[in-house]
């Protein structure tokens, strides 16, 4: 029979789970103080929840979700960062930092996003994901350039006669000739 603690816990990853777009889990060992909380200032800018798990009510959890992991990925540290899909794609950005990278102690293992299991590859291409701001940049980009350039090219047509004119006015030429 489990006890209560452990049966709070389940129920609340359970929770957290049903309720997050998406989640990357990574291996968390032998930060500082000071890094530790970088880390989850940087997350938590991002909107991402954080939290350390035992691996087996995590496993437990995943399984009870309908989610196959491999054995080996529950294993060691294991910390889980979840949230909506915006927030999913910040965290795998935040893990793929040059400054967490260099220092080795976070690793991504394995992530979901949007009902879908990702491996390791997959998790870490989270983080190439444009945000939302830049992607409406793109689009608004890919909308406006053919009307700038529609813009530009009728433009052209009477500023080049102008320049023509005002060349032969500069050359001392009248203009009743």
């Amino acid at each position: 029979m489990p006890n209560e603690v452990n049966t709070l816990i389940h129920k609340d990853l359970a929770k957290r789970f049903e309720e997050a777009e998406g989640a990357v889990m990574v291996s968390y060992a032998g930060l500082t103080v000071k890094e530790d909380s970088e880390l989850r200032d940087n997350l938590a800018a991002q909107g991402v929840e954080f939290q350390m798990v035992r691996n087996s009510l995590a496993k437990r959890v995943m399984n009870e979700r309908g989610y196959e992991f491999p054995d080996d990925l529950f294993s060691g540290n294991t910390a889980i960062a979840w949230g909506d899909a915006e927030s999913t794609i910040g965290a795998a950005k935040v893990f793929t930092t040059k400054e967490v990278k260099k220092a080795g102690k976070v690793t991504v293992k394995a992530g979901l996003f949007e009902g879908r299991l990702l491996g390791k590859s997959e998790a870490v291409a989270l983080a190439k994901i444009p945000d939302k701001d830049t992607l409406r940049a793109m689009i608004l980009g890919v909308l406006s350039g053919p009307s700038r350039g529609l813009v530009q090219v009728l433009a052209g047509v009477p500023g080049g006669l102008a320049r023509v004119v005002q060349a032969h006015v500069d050359a001392g030429e009248s203009s009743e000739e």
